[in-house]
């Protein structure tokens, strides 16, 4: 089992409701995929342009998954998929025990060179 913490922080210029929605949807997209779990990270989802680290972070969600790599592959796929989807300034970072990849402002080209190195890193795990 895999577990992946995936963190949402939506464009800052996105108001809070909207931002929570953006959330759902991308939670709702990750559940039909073929994983054990989706669900909010422990401690929930951080205030919408809170002070602190993370300070327009809104979702937080863990994904189990099996051991299998085309599952993972499949999540980092959907993930990347979301991103292009959106024309906002929407920023995604997946951790996978202390390694994380955060994608944001990147070309489509940088983002499928960041996430393919990321998922070789990862599929064996």
């Amino acid at each position: 089992m895999l577990d992946v913490l995936l963190l949402l922080a939506p464009d800052p210029e996105m108001d809070p409701e909207a931002g929570e929605r953006l959330t759902r949807r991308l939670r709702a997209e990750i559940a039909e995929l073929d994983i054990e779990s989706v669900h909010p990270a422990p401690g929930g989802t951080a205030p919408y342009r809170a002070k602190g680290s993370d300070a327009v972070m809104v979702g937080a969600i863990v994904v189990a998954l099996s051991a299998s790599s085309g599952v993972f592959t499949a999540l980092v796929e959907t993930v990347r998929d979301w991103l292009e989807r959106s024309s906002a300034r929407h920023r995604v970072s997946l951790t996978i025990d202390g390694d994380t990849i955060e994608l944001e402002r990147a070309s489509a080209a940088e983002r499928h060179d960041l996430i393919d190195a990321y998922i070789r890193r990862h599929a064996g795990s």
